[in-house]
């Protein structure tokens, strides 16, 4: 599923542009048992990998990478997993929550510490 929406931005791109894009190299592969790998790069900088297999089966985990240019000129880089866990992307150009303040974090050290609370009966 991955594949083909990457796929489908890679025509996309290409399609947008006046002059065809090549395609420098694309492989993949598929097992017997399930295993499977792909990598792609074209001639306006986009590239591509992934492997995957199942762990059982209901689970397929997955990791790969993917690069391009922005219009903006930054060079974007992602990693990702993708596995029971779900999909955990990681690149310098995605948001990061901002710091926990220090009371706070004081605070969740002591309540891990404290004994559980149990709510008394009133009769």
């Amino acid at each position: 599923m991955k594949f083909a929406i990457v796929l489908a931005c890679v025509i996309a791109v290409v399609c947008a542009a006046e002059e065809p894009i090549p395609i420098l190299r694309a492989e993949s592969s598929v097992n017997p048992d399930g295993s499977y790998q792909y990598a792609y790069e074209t001639g306006n900088g986009i590239a591509g990998q992934e492997q995957g297999a199942l762990k059982n089966p209901d689970t397929l985990a997955a990791q790969g990478s993917f690069s391009y240019t922005a219009p903006e000129g930054e060079q974007i880089s992602l990693q990702y997993v993708a596995d029971e866990n779900g999909f955990q992307p990681s690149g310098s150009h995605l948001p990061t929550p901002p710091p926990i303040p220090e009371a706070i974090q004081r605070a969740l050290a002591y309540l891990a510490t404290a004994p559980p609370y149990v709510e008394k009966e009133n009769h």
